[in-house]
């Protein structure tokens, strides 16, 4: 019996690297700087510090759970190996779920951006026109290949990166030189601490196309790790450029407070580029989710948890084609639909619930075959209990909508379980 070809490996640590740092790296970035500085002032840098070193535990935990796999999935494969099919069918069934709807939400977030320098689209009809529009070239893109969908992510990760780092600079002249890293007596309210958390999440995408990067399980946690720490240093540049210029900014913090900050420091041409930082950096990130979410689908039919459609590759360019074409049509159906925000909340939720599963799967796995080390347990129990804290502040809405995506995922697993079980692939180097 033929056995069917997996997608071709294409990509190596750089572009590996691209996926968490756009995760990460979306709109929030636009107004983490002045919420922070309202909240604490001149020590907004060292509070996304600690955030950083909060959320590593979990970004330990997922880099040494991808050195034991190489094919697509990430989570899914992790929590099937530690607890069976129905909790790894629900890793991933919640995430795609979830964020098929998510894409439709950032994409708009995108064009609403996009208003600012194309009047055009200040109106309903042509935003939704746009939005269609940018998930089809995105949904093109990733047929492509995904070295080429890499390409296309590094250029717009510049695209918006420059801007940052030209803000970052220019704060060094036209800014405050008595805003330094200074601790100042505050109280350190809940919803502050959430928000430095929040920062991080999206880390992990790259896991779940395991499949096309080069020897994955040594390149995988090499980016996550890194590039978690890389972006908790951007992080702390921006919101301390923010702060520097904070003095010469009117009116308070505002939703375009970065904008406002470029604007303050490099002038009109610098409110314009951090606006078009704005737009990039929403793009690339939902741009992002994008490409890995078809590989969460194609590994979940590698798996027979999906139906073996998801599994179809390209003859030509060696991707998950249907799997692509699936999804970028889903998140268009559910673009159009007005109703989507409703089951958009619970998307930050799955991910949580997803970490809270791969942080016990660590330890599960490593006693199983005699490796369990005690440093990797304490990370595995850090990285548990911070999920499960932040998890606790959901709201009702987004828990019924989890609930609505679980129910859902529960009666295709009972459909998709009937399947015969998956085949051994054969792999292109």
């Amino acid at each position: 019996m033929d056995k069917p070809a997996a997608p071709a490996r294409t990509i190596g640590f750089w572009g590996a690297a691209l996926y968490p740092v756009n995760g990460m790296v979306g709109a929030g970035i636009f107004a983490v700087p002045a919420l922070l500085a309202a909240a604490v002032g001149g020590f907004a840098p060292w509070l996304m510090l600690l955030g950083g070193i909060l959320f590593m535990p979990i970004a330990l935990v997922y880099a040494w759970l991808a050195t034991r796999f190489s094919h697509s999935g990430g989570p899914v494969l992790y929590g099937e190996a530690a607890f069976g099919r129905f909790v790894g069918f629900q890793a991933g069934w919640g995430r795609y779920a979830s964020n098929i709807v998510t894409a439709a939400a950032n994409t708009q977030v995108m064009v609403a951006y996009a208003t600012a320098l194309m009047p055009a689209l200040n109106n309903p009809a042509a935003q939704e026109i746009a939005t269609i529009l940018s998930l089809i070239l995105f949904m093109v893109i990733n047929l492509v290949g995904l070295r080429f969908a890499a390409g296309t992510l590094g250029v717009m990760t510049a695209i918006k990166l420059l801007p940052l780092g030209a803000l970052v600079v220019a704060a060094l002249f036209a800014g405050n030189p008595e805003a330094a890293f200074a601790v100042p007596k505050f109280n350190l309210g809940e919803n502050v601490i959430l928000l430095t958390y929040y920062a991080f999440i999206g880390f992990e995408s790259v896991a779940e196309a395991a499949g096309e990067v080069r020897n994955p399980k040594r390149v995988i946690p090499l980016a996550l790790v890194t590039m978690v720490s890389a972006v908790t240093l951007l992080y702390m540049a921006v919101i301390w450029a923010y702060v520097a210029m904070m003095p010469q900014l009117t009116g308070g913090a505002s939703d375009n407070a970065l904008v406002d900050a470029g604007r303050a420091a490099m002038g009109h041409i610098g409110g314009i580029a951090l606006v078009i930082a704005a737009v990039f950096s929403t793009a690339a990130n939902t741009f992002s989710g994008n490409t890995t979410l078809p590989r969460l689908a194609f590994g979940m039919g590698e798996r027979r948890m999906l139906p073996r459609w998801f599994t179809h590759v390209s003859p030509r360019f060696g991707t998950p084609d249907y799997a692509i074409l699936f999804t970028g049509l889903a998140a268009i159906a559910f673009g159009l639909w007005e109703g989507f925000a409703v089951l958009a909340v619970a998307g930050t939720l799955v991910r949580l619930v997803t970490y809270l599963i791969c942080s016990a799967a660590l330890p599960v796995l490593e006693l199983r075959d005699g490796t369990l080390r005690p440093f990797h347990s304490a990370m595995a129990i850090a990285a548990f209990a911070g999920s499960l804290w932040v998890s606790s502040f959901a709201e009702a809405e987004a828990w019924k909508a989890f609930a609505a995506i679980f129910a859902c995922g529960t009666l295709l697993y009972f459909f998709a379980a009937r399947q015969e079980p998956e085949p051994v692939l054969v792999e292109q180097e």
